[in-house]
């Protein structure tokens, strides 16, 4: 409760302070009621985090409940319920370019009514950001086009500083592709599929397609441009810096390979060196096993791609992916460029700055990063899909970022844990990955695992609950829950034909079906109750003296003797 009137005193001081100050290029009023147009708000999230980049500024604000003309509070009934109003943000990430979105929404209950606060961030150094096609700005109060000199003015902050910004002379585009253009074509299709037919993207000149892919300035081919879709032997025209991947494996067998430009083609093919077989996760009390993939392609192309835009290619290395017999360790130059990993996982933050502007937004255009910012956050949201340990990062040398991804289990009672388990919260995750792996955690935390039957022992000596029947709460539920030993079905069996001498499915399902386990669903009881009688014929204790369709089940001769 404190920490409610806390988050709501610091939003009122910073409406207060808002209100004071009144609008200016980096603040909208506005009374909005429950219908205010999308498109309305995307336009005026183009126009501020487009001005605060332009002034310095971290952040803008769109405020609803705010009547504009005598400056006090309204109220606004926009968007009342809390899912809806937190969608906005996914509306917002999906049509502007790059990809970004409000940093938070806050609503703050002010005596006259319902206030909500639109946190903007700044447009990344470098790049302007778009709604729907089309840049925004502030003229005043007024909104208004995103002029071409702001536009230069915004995208000349990295001309000087961006590696993959730079012209590379005497490059025209014979040096890219033919397969990677069309790939690259298509991509682009595909991401802009409700602004442009298909058809009419791949009709553009290479002019055209360059220059909106952001892969060209002035006609003049940049050097994320041969990173993406130059042809192998082009590379030289980056000396000296290698534009390389390389693919290594150790363990038993060794093997390693390096892969050039063009990188829109050549991430795949890396990929496909990579081993990866099915992975089958046991649950706990069922004998029917989930399979997952050993590696996400998604995953490992996502990490691979995060490599590439990171890469400090001023140091002349190259990325390098180590396959290990149980992971994949990615590693690229240079330190993580602004915050830590960790402030990425929940996919809230979105990064002001980036090393490689030109080649990041260029890799968006490509459909090659989904989101700017939210890599990290689909990385750890897979690996939690698939049942497996969380991503680790190793920043102990100042110069290079190495991420593992795993691709087997650490602790099975983590695994099975998120099998039956999968509506936990993706910070409880987090911390239970880190129980399995014996990294410290905080009180706060440990306090609520051990509530809510996750964990046992005590510190430091914790781990993820054995029993996951446990979760789910009482004694009496964890004993309905807890399943028999297979024997135990197994002379249920065979004493009701011994009394009765022959029973079909029908009956041995009633037999069976309630003294099954509660954890177990409709389709996993059968399943069960099909491998009992599988386990029991192959055995000679039963036979089927009737069809698959119409069992009929007897003790075998010898047992009856």
């Amino acid at each position: 409760m404190n920490c409610e009137k806390h988050e709501q005193d610091a939003i009122k001081s910073v409406l207060d302070k808002l209100i004071r100050n009144w609008e200016n290029e980096v603040v909208e009023f506005k009374q909005a009621g429950q219908n205010y147009s999308t498109d309305k708000i995307g336009e005026y999230f183009s126009a501020l985090t487009n001005e605060a980049n332009l002034r310095g500024q971290e952040k803008a604000w769109l405020v609803f409940g705010v009547n504009n003309k005598s400056r006090s509070v309204v109220g606004s009934d926009y968007r009342q319920d809390p899912e809806r109003l937190q969608s906005t943000k996914m509306q917002i990430s999906e049509n502007t370019e790059p990809s970004i979105t409000f940093r938070n929404v806050h609503i703050f209950m002010h005596p006259e009514g319902r206030v909500v606060l639109f946190e903007i961030p700044s447009a990344p150094c470098g790049l302007p950001i778009a709604w729907k096609g089309h840049y925004y700005a502030r003229a005043g109060e007024s909104l208004t086009s995103l002029g071409l000199d702001k536009q230069d003015e915004i995208r000349q902050q990295t001309l000087t500083t961006d590696w993959s910004a730079k012209l590379v002379p005497n490059a025209t585009v014979e040096a890219l592709d033919e397969r990677a253009l069309q790939k690259a074509r298509k991509s682009y299709a595909k991401k802009y599929s409700n602004r442009f037919p298909a058809d009419e993207v791949l009709r553009w000149s290479l002019t055209t397609f360059l220059d909106r892919a952001r892969l060209t300035y002035d006609g003049s081919l940049t050097r994320a441009a041969l990173l993406l879709l130059g042809k192998p032997e082009s590379a030289y025209l980056l000396s000296p810096h290698p534009a390389q991947l390389t693919w290594k494996l150790v363990g038993v067998e060794r093997a390693y390979e390096h892969f050039g430009p063009p990188f829109l083609l050549n991430t795949s093919a890396l990929y496909r060196k990579i081993r990866n077989i099915q992975l089958r996760i046991l649950p706990e009390n069922q004998l029917l096993a989930v399979e997952v993939s050993k590696y996400d392609q998604r995953i490992a192309l996502e990490a691979l791609h995060n490599c590439i835009a990171h890469q400090d290619y001023t140091r002349n290395g190259r990325i390098v992916v180590t396959e290990m017999p149980d992971r994949l360790i990615f590693e690229n130059e240079g330190f993580f460029f602004e915050g830590s990993p960790e402030d990425y996982v929940s996919g809230e933050k979105t990064p002001r700055r980036y090393r490689n502007p030109v080649l990041a937004q260029a890799m968006t255009e490509l459909n090659m990063i989904d989101t700017l910012g939210y890599g990290i956050h689909a990385i750890h949201v897979g690996q939690a899909r698939r049942y497996l340990p969380m991503p680790d990062y190793d920043l102990t040398n100042p110069n290079a970022v190495k991420m593992t991804v795993y691709g087997g289990v650490v602790d099975p009672a983590y695994s099975r844990l998120l099998i039956q388990k999968t509506d936990l919260p993706l910070d409880e995750i987090l911390a239970l990955d880190r129980v399995q792996k014996h990294l410290p955690l905080s009180d706060d935390m440990v306090r609520r695992l051990r509530r809510d039957g996750l964990i046992e022992g005590r510190k430091p000596n914790l781990y993820v609950s054995a029993s996951v029947a446990k979760v789910t709460a009482g004694k009496a539920e964890y004993i309905r829950t807890r399943a028999q030993d297979d024997d135990y079905y197994c002379k249920l069996v065979t004493d009701y034909l011994k009394k009765f001498g022959q029973a079909n499915r029908k009956e041995i399902d009633r037999l069976l079906i309630d003294k099954l386990s509660d954890a177990l669903n409709d389709d996993q009881r059968s399943q069960k109750i099909s491998n009992l009688l599988t386990r029991l014929r192959r055995h000679g204790t039963i036979v089927n003296k009737g069809s698959r369709k119409t069992s009929s089940w007897e003790l075998a001769k010898k047992v009856a003797e």
